[in-house]
């Protein structure tokens, strides 16, 4: 009697066991892991501080994109890999000591670190990916296949890596984003491999309840470090008066803002629809492995953001201030049209109508101060927030209406 593929999965030494309760729930052995990419949002916001240029915008970018790519084949690979069975904590733990590598090689990335990232990155991708294929095999052959062909794809990226860190930096920031060019088309060409041919979004069959949360706990770690940001550079200023303490206000009031537009509308409505969809691999593709690219991104800058308007409020708002304050949140709210798109099949009008406004802020830079022009970006994340909210108490209200 040939047992099925769910009774094969219950009874493998290395994989979840499908149709369970268990199928979706988050280890404590992932949320461990998370705990490195704590500090490596922190290295990546104060790098990008300390080194606010043109530039350095496109040097934070690029490794925050390889930071992003790390963390998202991690939760794609747990979601069918089982954390709490020995081997794959074992590889979580392994994974957790090179990403603590990898993050305290960040600041050096594009000077005397550049050696330590490109290996550590590499190994961590090579590694993971090729461990994956190789304990599918027997319980899911046709994955394993899928795994085998991004083994190969982050191979080929590793070579440009690894000869990035022996060039200068103008030929080393070339010769890396050729790599994640190389990584970031790969899943839209179905990791198409000599020999094996390719993959389809049918093949990737997640869930949507460990795919969702484990993307909301990442954005639960970059708001966190928005706060962190808040209290030490507020914690390091010699004078705490009243006027500090309405920026502090305003800077929480900002983050939390952030954290009702990202979870209050989305984040429960693509779980839902990962669950139910024909293609669930095509759905988590687009609004979990890509769309957060930038709402990522956007509460990284807004946390940079947060440090100038705090530590320098008066005075002269220079460009690297105004398009820190503007740009996070352009940036977030762009991410989030973009997933929300993904989910509801149309952009939310409140956050097309929030990115105008903070454009049209930049007419005012001239005629303000820092702290007035962080105190008008928070209003308009607030507004986006409050039009969405009753936008979307009516249209429930006419759906029950009509019922």
């Amino acid at each position: 009697m040939t047992a099925t593929n769910d009774e094969r999965f219950a009874h493998s030494a290395f994989l979840r066991a499908r149709g369970t309760a268990q199928e979706g729930k988050v280890g404590f052995a992932e949320l461990f892991f998370d705990l490195v990419f704590v500090l490596t949002i922190i290295q990546l916001s104060h790098s990008l501080a300390g080194h606010y240029s043109a530039l350095g915008l496109v040097e934070a970018a690029m490794l925050t994109l390889a930071v992003w790519w790390v963390w998202i084949y991690t939760t794609w690979a747990t979601n069918w890999l089982d954390p709490d069975k020995a081997p794959v904590r074992i590889l979580l733990f392994v994974l957790m000591f090179l990403g603590l590598m990898l993050s305290v090689a960040i600041p050096v990335a594009f000077s005397t670190g550049g050696l330590l990232f490109a290996l550590t990155y590499v190994a961590m991708q090579v590694g993971r990916s090729a461990f994956t294929a190789y304990v599918m095999r027997r319980d899911w052959p046709e994955n394993s296949r899928n795994f085998i062909r991004i083994t190969a794809w982050s191979a080929f990226a590793a070579v440009f890596w690894i000869a990035g860190a022996f060039v200068e930096e103008e030929a080393r920031l070339a010769l890396w984003l050729l790599a994640l060019v190389i990584e970031y088309s790969a899943p839209a060409l179905g990791f198409v491999t000599p020999g094996i041919g390719r993959s389809s979004v049918s093949d990737w069959q997640v869930s949507g309840e460990h795919i969702s949360e484990r993307c909301a706990l990442f954005v639960i770690i970059c708001l966190g470090e928005t706060i962190l940001v808040t209290g030490r550079t507020v914690a390091g200023m010699e004078l705490l008066d009243g006027f500090t303490i309405i920026l502090l206000a305003t800077a929480f009031f900002s983050t939390a803002t952030m954290w009702w537009i990202y979870f209050r509308f989305g984040h429960g409505e693509a779980a839902h629809l990962i669950e139910h969809s024909a293609t669930p691999g095509r759905v988590a593709r687009l609004a979990f492995t890509y769309a957060h690219i930038p709402i990522v991104g956007g509460i990284i800058l807004s946390a940079v953001a947060e440090e100038f308007a705090l530590a320098h409020p008066h005075g002269h708002v220079d460009f690297k201030t105004a398009s820190a304050i503007l740009g996070g949140p352009i940036v977030f709210l762009s991410g989030n049209t973009w997933f929300k798109r993904a989910v509801r099949g149309r952009a939310p009008l409140s956050h097309l109508a929030g990115i105008g406004a903070l454009l049209l802020l930049a007419a005012a830079v001239p005629f303000v101060e820092p702290y007035q022009l962080f105190m008008a970006a928070s209003a308009v994340l607030f507004g986006v927030a409050l039009w969405e909210f009753q936008s979307l108490k009516s249209t429930r209200a006419d759906a029950v209406a009509k019922v």
